[in-house]
């Protein structure tokens, strides 16, 4: 019986898994196809992957190993600088928001750019900067803006970063994607002794990376972190800034019927209606489809031992929820979101509330 009982939970897990890729392809089938990919390296992979993912446009950064000799190589075996591989990072990006000479100006301006030998507190060829380029044409970028760099005058020392064609890229172990957000006081405390923003801020001063993701669009922004502290609940932090999850079937919002509307709790774009918001049995709120779909953003998430879909909201950049494949119709989907990261507003409220357009969804 407990044999039966195990391949039965086995089975379901599989499912699960199977179920997760499919809504992650089944989101994004219709973007990739318009999906531009670069890959560079600027030493220590977690910080140039945490730079490359603060830009508008950038849809993803998946840190790995390229340059070098040894087919799918170890962190251990690359760290020793005997592959001749360097740490560097895949960037997967919409061309209709940002372009390549964009990330190119971003690059530069993460990294030291004449220190071929390493960087910062990183020595060695395993953490050299290097663009590395897919096509003739990004080539032809590359070299072009490393030009301007060097007339520039910018660097009393002269540009090192290489520009080489990519053979091919190894992605690094899953315990090294996104470590910026699954080990966040490591990562604050590695960079910040590393020595890399103390030199970007003697070099660039308060210059930023061109299209930095927008944090506000007018009517709807987030707050400084001091500011969302004080308002917010110690778990409605945890939720919303920490990607934490709270409780199934004791949560706010799981079992409301009432008609309305739910915005992000940091900044208060509006993100789902209770007319797409069905009871789907798992403990939180679900909705079948996104009130403002330009609100809503989805990202890659590969903690768990598993990949899915991660929903956060655009101004406030709210960790919201996940997206799953076993919706109602005519969407099939599932957003799974946290009451946490929500504030309901009920219709009759709406326009006291700043959100009289959206009072004809319940006449």
């Amino acid at each position: 019986m407990k044999n039966i009982t195990f391949l039965i939970t086995l089975l379901v897990a599989s499912l699960l898994i199977v179920g997760v890729n499919f809504a992650k392809e089944k989101s994004m089938s219709m973007s990739k196809e318009n999906t531009g990919l670069a890959t560079f390296a600027g030493g220590c992979f977690w910080c140039t992957e945490s730079d490359f993912e603060k830009v508008e446009g950038v849809t993803d950064a998946v840190s790995g190993y390229t340059g070098g000799h040894v087919d799918n190589p170890t962190y251990e075996q690359v760290s020793s600088g005997r592959t001749g591989h360097t740490e560097a990072v895949q960037v997967y990006y919409d061309p209709a928001k940002v372009t390549y000479e964009e990330l190119l100006d971003v690059f530069w301006r993460t990294m030291d750019p004449t220190d071929p030998k390493g960087q910062f507190v990183d020595r060695g060829s395993q953490y050299r900067p290097e663009i590395f380029y897919h096509n003739e044409e990004q080539k032809r970028l590359a070299e072009a803006s490393r030009t301007r760099l060097e007339k520039s005058g910018r660097f009393s020392k002269p540009i090192k970063t290489k520009i080489t064609p990519l053979k091919r890229f190894y992605k690094a172990e899953e315990y090294h994607q996104n470590y910026y957000k699954t080990h966040a006081l490591r990562y604050k405390y590695y960079r910040s002794n590393s020595g890399r923003d103390q030199f970007l801020k003697r070099v660039w001063g308060n210059e930023k990376m061109v299209k930095k993701k927008k944090m506000n669009s007018g009517k709807y922004m987030k707050p400084s972190d001091d500011v969302i502290r004080e308002k917010l609940t110690a778990l409605q932090y945890q939720v919303t800034q920490e990607e934490g999850t709270e409780r199934p079937y004791s949560n706010k919002y799981w079992d409301n019927k009432k008609e309305g509307i739910y915005v992000d709790i940091v900044s208060g774009e509006p993100l789902f209606s209770s007319r797409d918001k069905y009871r789907s049995g798992t403990g939180w709120p679900s909705f079948s489809r996104p009130l403002v779909t330009d609100h809503i953003i989805e990202k890659k998430d590969r903690r768990m031992f598993m990949e899915r879909t991660e929903v956060r909201s655009k101004y406030g950049d709210s960790h919201l929820g996940h997206l799953f494949p076993d919706g109602p119709k005519p969407t099939g989907l599932r957003y799974c979101i946290n009451s946490a990261s929500l504030k309901f507003i009920p219709k009759e409220k709406l326009a006291q509330e700043g959100y009289p357009e959206l009072a004809k969804l319940f006449k």
